[in-house]
Parts: C-alpha cells; structure tokens; sequence
C-alpha cells in the first residue's frame, strides 16, 4: 500500500498537538482540510488511528504504533529529498513576497558565478503559509516575515527591518494623508491575512497596539490580487513599505501609518540539518546584501 507522505506529516502533526486546531495552525492549513485528510488515511489503512472527543484527539492502539514510526519514515524521506537536491545540485529556497525577497535574486547571480554547477529555484508562497514552505518541507530555505508560527522550530536570522503602513481605498477620506495615525483606523474593516486566529494573523491586524479595541475584520485575503481586490472594495490592509512599490491598483493607494510596529525579514532553515556547504555560502551571501542587519 502506497501512502502520501503528506497524510503522514498531517497524522505526526494532530499526534504531537493533541488536537485538530493545534495541528491545522502548526501546518497553516484550514481545520476541515486537516479532518478530511485524516479521515483518508485512516481510509487507506482500514483502521482508526483517533478517539475524537471534546477534549481533543486521542491516540487509539493502532494510532499510537503508526506515532512510533512515522517521526523516522518521515526523517528518512526528508533526507532523501535533500540528498537528492544535493546529488542533483539544487537548493530551493521559499519567499513570500517581492518585498521580502527585494536583492536576493542578485546574490544568487552572484551565487551561480562562484558555484555554476548548483541551481537556485525561487519559490512564491502565499500568505496562508508564513513559513513559506519550511513547515511542509518543500524547501531548503526561506525568506521569511517574522513572527511567523512555529518559528521557534527553525534557525532564524534577521536580515533588514521594514516600517508597515497601510493600504487605502483611492477614495477614501485618508487617502489624501501623509502620514495616517493608526488610531484612525481602529474602527475600519480590515484585511485579514487568514481565516484563523493566531499571532500571524493579529500582527498583520495590529490587533495588540489597539489599546483594547476590537478588530473588524471586512475580508480575508492570503494572496496580493485578492488583497489589493479587497482594499479597492472598500476595506483596509496594513501592509509592508515595500508593497507600494511591488503591487499596485488604480483604486489603491498606500500610505505610511504612525503608531505601529514594523515588519521584520528573516532568514529561516531547519536545524540540525547536515552541513550543506553551497546551501550555506547562499545564504550568507543573502545575508551580506546591502540592507541586511
């Protein structure tokens, strides 16, 4: 019988959480998805791997033998996926964002001159994933915007930091502003950047330099089409500087914001990972580009 690892990475998660919510917001994943793929699983074995109660997700006999195992086929895979990349020289490296990425694409150029044998593949992901693909093991990297769940999980550097403002319908009475105060906005609907609660998501609302007052969240949005499609409808976003440069809209504006926090950018790996010479000398040449803390 053949089984999609992704099944297994799913059962590891809700194990260790105890719970289906714990483990959808561990994998950035929406918790009905997470239901169904383990009801498939359990599917393809014939048997019940949980006892779901109120209290959570508890292991059943059969449940607790496949928990035994799973955390070394899983290693297992994940080494030869990355032998694989190593054998075939390539490192994948995830982003999130133009911004974020901003001159990465010229230390890898400078990159390839030193090391013309390795290929360097960018990755996009959206904002359902913060980790940008780190979680679900689908890269060797990645540029990150933190704080981002579970990154205590993962090797973290800091590259640059970066201010956040907000974006405006073109029409809207602040559009004219210099500089927006955020208490101005407090009573605004808002662009949430995931359907869940969780820290990523309240950083991106600013939901704990509110003094108290409650977010109102107008659309939910994990991509820049539907972000920009949601601010030009009449709701608000906060976002990075750099997005005006990187996404524009003829009915958005952007505009600075006094009175929250910045954004900061990151490198991110998994550790303990097996020395990787040329994944090392990318990633500090990522991190010696200019703006880089």
């Amino acid at each position: 019988m053949d089984v999609d690892t992704r099944l297994l990475r799913y059962f590891a998660a809700v194990a260790e959480e105890g719970s289906l919510t714990g483990a959808a917001e561990r994998l950035f994943v929406s918790q009905p998805a997470l239901t169904k793929q383990i009801r498939r699983l359990e599917d393809d074995l014939g048997v019940r791997l949980f006892t779901r109660s109120r209290s959570g997700m508890a292991l059943t006999e059969a449940g607790r033998e496949l928990a035994s195992r799973v955390p070394a086929l899983l290693n297992g895979w994940d080494e030869a996926v990355r032998a694989t990349g190593r054998a075939a020289r390539v490192l994948r490296l995830g982003f999130l964002d133009a911004g974020a990425v901003g001159a990465v694409p010229e230390a890898i150029a400078a990159f390839r001159q030193v090391r013309p044998e390795w290929r360097v593949e960018l990755r996009q992901f959206d904002w359902s994933d913060p980790s940008a693909g780190l979680a679900r093991g689908e890269v060797d990297a990645a540029v990150v915007r933190t704080p981002f769940p579970g990154q205590e999980k993962w090797v973290v550097r800091e590259l640059f930091v970066e201010e956040r403002g907000v974006l405006l319908p073109a029409r809207h009475p602040l559009a004219n502003c210099g500089t927006v105060e955020f208490r101005d906005l407090w009573d605004e609907p808002f662009v949430a950047a995931g359907d869940k609660p969780g820290f990523w998501r309240e950083h991106w609302l600013a939901a704990e330099e509110r003094e108290g007052h409650p977010v109102r969240v107008g659309a939910v949005a994990s991509r820049p089409d539907e972000w920009l499609g949601a601010v030009a409808g009449g709701c608000v976003a906060l976002a990075p500087t750099s997005a005006a440069r990187f996404y524009s809209h003829p009915d958005v504006v952007f505009r600075p914001v006094r009175g929250i926090s910045p954004s900061r950018v990151a490198l991110a790996r998994p550790r303990g990972r097996t020395h990787q010479v040329a994944l090392d000398e990318l990633l500090e040449a990522i991190a010696r580009r200019p703006g880089a803390s």
